[in-house]
C-alpha cells in the first residue's frame, strides 16, 4: 500500500507537468445510462424521488445517511438531477494492497455550475460514515487516476469526486462543494 500512494504522489506531481492519465473503458458497456433500470430488492429502506430531479422512483438506501443526501440533492437549485449508483454499472478498479477491486461509488449528480449550455458538472458522489483503509483507497483512487482519466478523455463531460463522512454536515459541505465547482468556472 505505501508503494501505490508513492505511485499516486508521482502521478499527480506529474499532471500538472502534461502528462496525463489515460482512461481505459469496458468495451462493452463504455456508457451506462438510468434509462433500463429494472431491478427489485428486498430492502425496505426507500426514498421516494423527486421526479423534477431524479427520473428513478426509488432510492434503495444503504443507510439513514444516504437519505439525508437525497433530501440535500433535491432540495439544492444547482442539481439537475441525481441517481443512486444502483445497477447502473458504473466500477472504478482500485487495489487494496496487493488485491484487485471494484469501487462501486454511491451517487451521480449533475451540477450546473454556470458553464453555457448542456456543460453539467459530473459528481460522483460517496457517502461514508467510517473510514477504514480502504474507503481511503477508494478516494485516493478517484482523485488520482479516475477523475483526471476521464475528464483528460474528453468525451464523457467534466468529472468530479466529493465524499461526505459527517451526516449532519452533509449539507454544509455539498453546498461548499457546489460553490467551489460554481467559482472554478468564472460564474
Amino acid at each position: 500500500m505505501a508503494c501505490e500512494r508513492i505511485t499516486r504522489a508521482i502521478v499527480r506531481k506529474g499532471e500538472g507537468e502534461g502528462r496525463a492519465i489515460q482512461v481505459v473503458l469496458d468495451p462493452y458497456n463504455p456508457v451506462g445510462s438510468t434509462r433500463h433500470i429494472n431491478f427489485t430488492t428486498s430492502k425496505r429502506s426507500l426514498w421516494t424521488t423527486d421526479a423534477r430531479k431524479c427520473h428513478v422512483n426509488y432510492v434503495v438506501l444503504d443507510s439513514e445517511w444516504e437519505g439525508e443526501f437525497c433530501r440535500v440533492a433535491e432540495s439544492h437549485p444547482r442539481v439537475r438531477a441525481y441517481a443512486k449508483n444502483q445497477s447502473l454499472g458504473l466500477e472504478v478498479p482500485y487495489r487494496y494492497g496487493s488485491e484487485a477491486r471494484r469501487y462501486l461509488p454511491d451517487f451521480i449528480v449533475r451540477v450546473d455550475d454556470g458553464r453555457e449550455g448542456d456543460d453539467l458538472l459530473n459528481l460522483i458522489v460517496e457517502i461514508k460514515g467510517y473510514r477504514r483503509e480502504d474507503a481511503k483507497e477508494k478516494k485516493s483512487t478517484m482523485d488520482a487516476y479516475w477523475v483526471p482519466g476521464v475528464n483528460n478523455l474528453g468525451t464523457y463531460g467534466r468529472w468530479a469526486f466529493a465524499e461526505f463522512t459527517d451526516l449532519y454536515d452533509i449539507q454544509a459541505e455539498f453546498n461548499k462543494v457546489i460553490d467551489g465547482a460554481v467559482s472554478a468556472s468564472g460564474e
